[in-house]
């Protein structure tokens, strides 16, 4: 299937909810206050662009690119990073809300997560190396074989993060989010 090339295009209050925009390249392209909500962008690729005040939940994301994008103040719900492909992935995410969404064995490595809800995202096995997670609410997000070293949690709260089943050295904490490291002890912290 030929692709569609979009370069250099602002987009503003758009309503792509349910659309196919499967096999289209947007180039240094900006998304402001668009709902792309159950969208197709299948076999896509992002490149350079930003995506603000959006609604992307549980967008498609079959073999799709995503190479230095930020979501600022988005949602994202439900979203499957999974699917996306591997070369190149680059993200960052500012005031987002990013609960349920799905991780799992991607390689995400020094992506900057600050003021987000990370609530029960399934992180298990994705490598975050040198991620920094900024004031994020993490709930019940799963961290299972999950590589964290180097990871700055210090301002990040409602984790709870087995050092056992995790890979976490010189990760970054704060006294106070201590107790998310010790939670399957069940023991009291005063």
């Amino acid at each position: 299937m030929n692709k569609t090339r979009v370069e250099n295009k602002t987009f503003t209050k758009e309503d792509y909810t349910g659309k196919n925009l499967s096999y289209t390249d947007f180039e240094n392209c900006v998304f402001s206050n668009c709902d792309l909500s159950k969208c197709n962008v299948s076999n896509s690729n992002f490149m350079d662009c930003r995506f603000v005040d959006c609604n992307l939940s549980i967008l498609k994301f079959v073999n799709t690119g995503l190479k230095n994008v930020s979501f600022n103040g988005c949602k994202l719900m439900g979203c499957d990073f999974t699917q996306c492909k591997d070369f190149l992935l680059s993200m960052t995410f500012v005031k987002c809300t990013l609960d349920y969404s799905v991780f799992h064995a991607k390689k995400i490595a020094k992506t900057p997560f600050t003021d987000c809800s990370v609530k029960e995202v399934d992180f298990a096995e994705a490598d975050l190396t040198a991620s920094v997670f900024s004031n994020c609410d993490m709930q019940r997000s799963i961290f299972q074989h999950t590589i964290l070293e180097k990871v700055d949690f210090r301002t990040a709260y409602n984790f709870s993060i087995d050092p056992e089943q995790n890979r976490m050295k010189k990760a970054m904490f704060s006294a106070s989010g201590i107790g998310g490291l010790l939670d399957k002890y069940q023991i009291i912290i005063e």
